[in-house]
């Protein structure tokens, strides 16, 4: 896995942050097929946000599948794949959120999860790399509509 977070990471725009920063530090995955970050810091302007402790976390983790399925041979006489595998990774976000007042925090969980093709990963990388950036893109342009989305409702 060639996931290497940068700290600190910068961002994207959020209605009521100003240059939001978030110093991370490397911590132990649930699981040896992940790598994950913790917020230790914040910088900018993040009224209310909370750093990751152990009651009230705030990690990223990336997740690689376990066993990486490989493209199977095709059937010898019309040529053809009776199923293609898939290999799916994940980054998943977890932040502690207050609910009420007077109560622990839960978690709030944030998934994207990315399912490849077996075989695609050879014989068409540059497609997989022009969905990912658009993916990065919209994901950063549309950051605050996103944020705004998730508070108020409005699509």
């Amino acid at each position: 896995m060639t996931i290497s977070v940068s700290s600190p990471v910068t961002g994207g725009a959020q209605t009521g942050f100003t240059s939001p920063t978030y110093t991370t530090a490397t911590d132990a995955a649930p699981d040896t097929n992940g790598k994950q970050v913790a917020v230790t810091a914040l910088g900018g302007t993040q009224a209310g946000v909370r750093t990751h402790t152990v009651s009230d976390p705030f990690v990223a983790l990336f997740v690689r599948p376990k066993n990486p399925k490989v493209l199977p041979s095709p059937n010898p006489v019309t040529g053809k794949y009776a199923s293609v595998p898939v290999n799916t990774h994940m980054l998943k976000i977890s932040k502690g959120v207050n609910y009420a007042a007077n109560q622990a925090p839960a978690i709030a969980t944030f998934k994207l999860t990315m399912d490849i093709p077996a075989g695609s990963d050879s014989y068409d990388s540059a497609n997989i790399r022009a969905a990912l950036s658009l993916l990065v893109g919209l994901l950063s342009q549309q950051s605050a509509g996103q944020g705004d989305t998730l508070v108020n409702g409005i699509i």
